[in-house]
C-alpha cells in the first residue's frame, strides 16, 4: 500500500518544488493544502508539474460568516488532538497585531472552527501517513501541524540550521529527532576558543536576514513594486483572505506612510538614548531581546510573549550586585523598531541598562556571567563562550548540563544564582555540534528561498503574482539537483521513522 503525503504549499515555494522532484523518487499518493492569494491561485488549479491526487485551497474553507461558535465541537477537537486552542489563536500575529482589521471575538472564533473543521475532515478522510511543511509561523498551519503530530500522521517540517545555510528535516520544531545518538558520538576535543572560530564563520544574525522571504530594501525595487500595487493590483484578497481583511489600497498606502515617518522617530530616540558602549567593571547578565513579532515568541514561548514583563521578573531575581544587560535586536528595523514608550519603560527599571542594537554581541558574550533568552539562539551562541545559559523554552540544545529551563517563575531566583556557579566544559558542547552537523541536510534554504523571492516576487517585494508554468518549469529544472538532495533527506527520514515506529 503506497504511502499518503500531504503538503502545505504555501508563499515560499519550497514544498511544492520538493513535491515535484520526490515524485520522480518515491510512490506514493500526494495530497496538498494550498495557502495561497488569488493570483499565484491560477497556476496552482490548472499546473500539470506535479501529480496531486486531491488538493485544497485553504482560503476557500473560511467564509464570511456569523454563526454562534459551537464550544463543545471546539472542546471536542482539543481532546481528540491535544491541542490548546485558546493559546494559538491569542498568540495569532494577525489578531494579535491587526494593521488593517480588528477582528471581533466572534471572528476569530468563527475562523478557528472552520479550521478546525476542515483540518479534521481531512484527516479523519484521507489518514496522511506523513505531513510535509516547512516551519509554522500562523496558528492555522500550526494547528494543523499539532493535529497531525498528536495522531498517526508523522511530521516533516524544514527549518533552517543553527551553523550553516543549510536545513534541519524534524518532526517536533525545537527538537532534534537523532537526539539518541548524542550519547554514541565522540568528542573532537576542541577548545571554547576553536569552538569560538567554528561558530564565527557562520554569522547567525545575517542567517537570520537571509532565512526570511522579506522584501527587498532596494529603492527601486520598492517603488516598482509599489506603483505595480497600485495601478494592477485588485484588492480580490481583503474579501476572500481573512490576513488581508481591510487591506485597501487607501488603507496599505496610509500604513505604510505612516510606518515609514514612525520607525524614523523611533531611530532616532534609539540613537539620543540606548547605550553604545558596555560600562566596565560591571558584573551582568545579558538579555538580548527577541525579534517581534516572530514565531519563537508567539509559537515557541506562548506564555512569554510580554518580553517588558519577562525583564522585570529577572531584574528582580538577579543578585544585588549584578545588573542586566537588555540588547535591541538589529533586525527589529524591520517590524519598525519598538516604541519610545516601551524603551523608556525598560531604563525605568533601576538595575537594567538598554544597549543600542550595534553593541558588539561577541562583546557582550566574552563579558557577561549569564546569558538569559526566552527562545533564542543567542542562548546558543553565547554556549561557544562557555557561559551558562537559561532559557523560558525547551530548545534542541537544552539538554546540555550548561542550559537550564524556567518551568516556575517562583524558582528564577534560584535557578539565576545555580546558573552562575556552573563551571562550563567545551567537551559537551563540541558533541553537540557534532549532532548538529549529523542532523543537517545539505540543502541550502536560505539561499533557495532567495531564488525562488527573485524568480516569482514583482522585484522581490510583491508577491500575489501569476506564475506562468513554463517559468515554473523551467526553475524546477535549473534547481533540480538541490532539490534532489531534499528529496532524498525527506525518504531518508521516511525509512528513519519506519526503523523507529515502536
Amino acid at each position: 500500500m503506497k504511502d499518503k503525503i500531504i503538503f502545505w504549499l504555501g508563499v515560499d515555494y519550497t514544498p511544492f518544488c520538493l513535491a515535484y522532484s520526490l515524485q520522480q523518487k518515491y510512490d506514493c499518493d500526494m495530497y496538498a493544502i494550498i495557502d495561497i492569494t488569488k493570483k499565484p491561485r491560477k497556476f496552482f488549479e490548472t499546473q500539470k508539474l506535479v501529480d496531486f491526487k486531491k488538493t485544497w485551497f485553504f482560503h476557500d474553507q473560511i467564509k464570511k460568516e456569523h454563526f454562534q461558535p459551537d464550544f463543545d465541537y471546539l472542546k471536542k477537537i482539543e481532546k481528540k488532538y491535544k491541542v490548546n486552542l485558546w493559546q494559538l489563536v491569542q498568540n495569532e500575529r494577525i489578531f494579535l497585531y491587526p494593521d488593517f482589521h480588528k477582528f471581533s471575538k466572534n471572528e476569530i472564533l468563527q475562523i478557528l472552527e472552520q479550521e478546525c473543521r476542515f483540518f479534521d475532515k481531512i484527516l479523519d478522510d484521507i489518514k496522511p501517513d506523513y505531513f510535509f511543511t516547512k516551519l509554522a509561523s500562523f496558528h492555522h498551519l500550526e494547528l494543523f501541524y499539532q493535529m497531525c503530530k498528536n495522531t498517526n500522521t508523522k511530521v516533516q517540517a524544514i527549518n533552517f540550521g543553527l551553523l550553516s545555510q543549510n536545513c534541519i528535516i524534524t518532526q517536533e520544531h525545537e527538537k532534534l529527532d537523532m537526539i539518541e545518538d548524542f550519547e554514541k558520538i565522540e568528542s573532537k576535543n576542541r577548545n571554547f576558543n576553536e569552538l569560538q572560530q567554528f561558530m564565527n564563520s557562520f554569522d547567525l544574525t545575517k542567517q537570520l536576514e537571509k532565512n526570511t522571504i522579506a522584501p527587498s530594501t532596494k529603492i527601486h525595487d520598492q517603488v516598482s513594486a509599489s506603483f505595480e500595487y497600485f495601478l494592477r493590483s485588485d484588492s480580490e484578497n481583503s474579501n476572500t483572505h481573512y490576513p488581508y481583511y481591510g487591506r485597501t489600497k487607501f488603507n496599505v498606502f496610509f500604513y505604510y506612510l505612516t510606518d515609514f515617518l514612525k520607525t524614523k522617530r523611533r531611530k532616532s530616540f534609539i540613537d539620543k538614548n540606548l547605550k553604545k558602549s558596555i560600562p566596565k567593571n560591571v558584573q551582568f547578565a545579558y538579555f538580548p531581546l527577541h525579534l517581534e513579532m516572530e514565531r519563537t515568541l508567539l509559537i515557541s514561548a506562548p506564555y512569554y510573549t510580554n518580553q517588558l514583563e519577562v525583564i522585570r521578573n529577572i531584574a528582580q531575581s538577579l543578585p544585588i550586585n549584578y545588573k542586566l544587560f537588555v540588547k535591541e535586536h538589529p533586525i527589529q528595523y524591520a517590524r519598525g523598531w519598538r516604541s519610545s514608550k516601551e524603551y523608556e519603560e525598560i531604563m525605568k527599571i533601576p538595575n537594567v541598562v538598554l544597549l543600542h542594537p550595534s553593541v558588539d554581541k561577541n562583546e557582550l558574550f566574552q563579558k557577561c556571567s549569564l546569558i538569559i533568552t526566552i527562545a533564542g539562539s543567542a542562548g546558543f551562541e553565547g554556549l561557544f563562550y562557555g557561559k551558562p545559559v537559561i532559557t523560558f523554552a525547551e530548545l534542541n540544545f537544552s539538554m546540555l548540563n550548561s542550559v537550564e529551563t524556567v518551568t516556575n517563575l517562583f524558582e528564577l531566583p534560584k535557578i539565576i544564582n545555580k546558573s552562575l556557579m556552573k563551571k562550563i566544559e567545551p567537551n559537551e558542547l563540541d558533541k553537540f555540534v557534532s549532532l548538529l552537523e549529523k542532523s543537517t541536510t545539505n540543502f541550502d534554504y536560505a539561499q533557495f528561498l532567495t531564488k525562488v523571492k527573485k524568480e516569482f516576487f514583482f522585484n522581490g517585494n510583491l508577491v500575489d503574482v501569476e506564475i506562468p508554468e513554463d517559468k515554473m518549469k523551467s526553475f524546477l529544472d535549473q534547481n533540480i539537483n538541490s532539490l534532489n538532495v531534499l528529496a532524498d533527506a525527506h525518504i531518508q527520514k521516511i525509512d528513519w521513522f519506519k526503523k523507529n515506529k515502536n
